[in-house]
């Protein structure tokens, strides 16, 4: 029996399969699509994300980090009645020297602004070079079953032919519309919060030459979001609330008479694609059943804002690699998976809420201009409502469109030369930098940690907490991720990163001859020096936090297991311990983040 099938050929399901193949266990990956998605999702590639492409080949994320356009060009931010008009405010996020520099430090990688499409068309062509990833596209999952030891799916492909694929794990990374979810009858928990709609066209839009990431459009004709992609492209993004509406019956058609409105002027402009859906905060009520996992999408949904959809997705599969490695290999039981929903669940939790945050913290920014995005998310689900829907379509889409027009028309007071015009746009530029938040989470891009089974946690409070979303402070506190910093290497300079040992442990230590001689060698420990750091000794000690003597002990995925500040003789007893309790207490044990 094959040991794993992975159902979803997307950023989690190609990164699982690339992860497993580092440990020389072969995949099937079983994707519905023949062809890469055009239509752009995700944007945002975080550099947590890029750390975990780099650790599955450092080919892979030199590729992904060639497609990324220079910082700064995607530094800016701005709101707009019309794009033809002066600019109501902005974000510079290269403005804030000291922040940018405390970034560059955190690891190898910066945030990325790269299309998800451009992102999938990399992936596939590494995976379908990789002889131990299968991957069948045009298959469509219809059902699935479980037993103790094992796992079966129903492929059914283009030409109808049908196939029962059994293995020991499947992992359903099939994303938002999960058909191994629905099979499984697991439910979706959360709010609808918006129905979006988008298009991806071409346009010569900012003659100026200065092209913002990110422009919000508020004005009587339109409100949305422009997001910009390489080679003068563009995704313009807007909610409606019923799919009678025109922009969800004939996307093209309502887009071709709006864009003349939002561009402002005449600029030829060419559709390349139009879609919908449906802006969530769902969580499954359960991420496993039986030998099925879900990851990604597949187990979580959150709004755009923020950029954490698709980063998550890959922290699913690095956290789920190492630990199917050790148990198809023998190295742990089973249930070590026990482990990924509760290390999983709380991390996702946190980005969720704080992703709803960002969504409706942009109400403040038009405070009395607009109805708003929770005005928006209650009358989303009245239209969802089987009373509403059972309206003639006419009516339904007249009620609709007007009351989106109410909605927006208190915008045309930040239009004209009046006093009070000037006052509401002067007012608007000052609550534009309370949205620093959704475009700038370095503290939860680096700074989650899990809890549990696998970790020996301390008593002292994680410092996360008191660092807040923006800011992130390197710590070796244990669950957290490991610092990044360079060391001397015999080929040149390296990452801590990049001496992680793919199977054991690894103790990061300033005494590493005292702490060799002292680690029994049947051990699954390596130990590393930080006696080559390039930076200075005392700075290298103040970032990992134990002192001249201790050490600290760090999984697989590069998350911390345990720490001490105690020299290797009195320490490794507790060394020993706590290798032997972590390698055996797989018992899933939940903490909040």
């Amino acid at each position: 029996m094959p040991q794993v099938t992975i159902v979803g050929a997307g950023s989690t399901g190609c990164t699982l399969a690339l992860l497993l193949a580092r440990y020389g266990i072969a995949s099937t990956v079983l994707e519905r699509r023949t062809e890469v998605l055009n239509h752009p999702a995700a944007t945002i590639l975080n550099a947590r994300s890029q750390e975990i492409w780099h650790h599955a080949s450092p080919e892979l994320a030199g590729r992904i980090a060639a497609l990324a356009p220079p910082p700064e060009e995607i530094a800016t931010i701005r709101w707009y009645t019309d794009l033809s008009s002066p600019r109501l405010g902005e974000i510079d996020l290269l403005a804030f020297t000291e922040r940018v520099e405390r970034v560059k430090s955190h690891s190898r990688f910066l945030i990325s602004h790269i299309g998800q499409q451009q992102l999938m068309a990399v992936l596939w062509d590494v995976v379908d070079a990789d002889p131990l990833v299968n991957v069948r596209r045009g298959v469509q999952v219809q059902r699935v079953s479980t037993t103790p030891s094992g796992a079966t799916v129903r492929a059914v492909a283009a030409d109808g032919a049908t196939e029962e694929i059994s293995s020991r794990f499947v992992v359903a990374a099939d994303g938002a519309n999960s058909a191994v979810r629905d099979a499984l009858g697991i439910a979706m928990r959360g709010p609808v919060l918006a129905n979006m709609a988008s298009v991806f066209f071409n346009a010569k839009l900012f003659s100026d030459g200065t092209r913002p990431l990110l422009s919000f459009i508020y004005s009587p004709a339109f409100c949305g979001i422009l997001v910009a992609h390489a080679d003068d492209n563009y995704v313009l993004m807007t909610p409606y609330l019923s799919e009678k509406q025109e922009i969800a019956r004939d996307g093209r058609g309502f887009w071709a008479r709006t864009l003349p409105r939002v561009i402002g002027r005449e600029e030829p402009f060419r559709i390349h694609s139009t879609g919908t859906w449906t802006m969530t905060s769902q969580m499954a009520e359960t991420f496993t059943s039986g030998n099925v996992i879900l990851a990604g999408d597949a187990a979580h949904r959150f709004p755009h804002t923020g950029g954490f959809g698709l980063n998550s997705g890959v922290q699913d599969a690095h956290n789920l690699a190492w630990k199917l490695a050790a148990v198809f290999e023998g190295r742990a039981p089973a249930t070590l998976l026990d482990s990924y929903e509760p290390e999983r669940r709380p991390v996702v939790e946190r980005f969720a809420a704080q992703s709803v945050a960002n969504h409706f913290n942009l109400d403040d920014v038009m405070d009395g201009l607009t109805s708003g995005n929770r005005t928006l998310a209650r009358v989303t689900r009245t239209f969802a409502h089987p009373l509403v829907d059972r309206l003639p379509a006419m009516i339904t889409r007249r009620v609709a469109d007007g009351m989106m027009k109410l909605a927006i028309r208190p915008t045309a007071k930040l239009l004209g030369d009046s006093a009070s015009a000037r006052d509401r746009r002067e007012a608007v530029e000052r609550r534009i930098p309370g949205q620093m938040e959704e475009f700038a989470s370095t503290g939860l891009e680096f700074g989650y940690a899990y809890c549990g089974g696998l970790i020996r946690t301390e008593p002292t409070p994680q410092p996360m907490h008191g660092e807040g979303v923006m800011e992130y402070r390197p710590t070796t506190w244990p669950g957290a991720r490991l610092p990044h910093a360079w060391l001397a290497g015999d080929g040149g300079v390296v990452s801590t990163h990049d001496l992680l040992d793919l199977r054991d442990y690894t103790l990061f230590t300033p005494e590493p001859q005292t702490w060799r001689t002292a680690v029994p060698a049947a051990m699954p420990v390596t130990v590393v020096g930080l006696d080559a750091a390039i930076a200075d000794r005392q700075q290298m000690l103040d970032l990992f936090e134990v002192g001249e003597h201790g050490a600290v002990l760090v999984r697989p995925d590069g998350h911390v297991a345990w720490r001490t500040t105690a020299r290797a003789s009195s320490g490794v007893a507790e060394l020993e311990q706590t290798v032997s309790d972590l390698t055996i207490s797989t018992a899933p044990e939940s903490a909040a983040l």
